[in-house]
């Protein structure tokens, strides 16, 4: 596995690369019921999985953690702001060219900036939101396209 959390096969030709990077806190909320499963099959939809993140905090139960894991999601837990080191990551992929597709699952504005930046830099962006009531418009407008789960 190389930095990006990718393995090795990426980048299979004619089919897009997609950084899937999950906001576990603001996405996988009781009033949302949102499965793993559809939010990564959300991501399939437009491409293969190069990096499949979830990201959660310090108070992450194990049983969270291993359900994830189990289905295929590296997950990063942080005692500082989750939102932070999403970002971060989320720059980085575009920056070493780690993928043809961003997507980010999350219901928080605070992503829109990171959204525009991988437009700018040429990538598609993919918003999804983990409900029509867990949607950000902000997010959804910056991305070239969006999915609302349950929809």
């Amino acid at each position: 596995m190389d930095a990006t959390g990718s393995g090795g096969d990426v980048g299979r030709e004619g089919e897009p690369r997609v950084a899937l990077l999950v906001d576990g806190p603001n996405v996988l909320r009781e009033e949302f019921d949102v499965d793993l499963d559809d939010v990564r099959d959300a991501a399939r939809a437009v491409g293969r999985p190069a990096v499949s993140r979830l990201y959660l905090d310090e108070h992450a139960t194990p049983g969270l953690i291993q359900a994830a894991e189990a289905r295929g999601f590296e997950v990063v837990v942080t005692s500082g702001d989750v939102d932070v080191k999403l970002a971060v990551d989320a720059t980085r992929i575009v920056c070493e060219g780690a993928a043809d597709v961003l997507a980010v699952a999350s219901r928080d504005t605070d992503f829109k900036p990171v959204v525009e930046a991988a437009n700018a830099a040429g990538l598609r962006t993919l918003a999804i939101a983990p409900g029509s009531h867990g949607r950000s418009d902000a997010l959804r407008n910056a991305a070239a396209e969006s999915v609302t789960l349950g929809e």
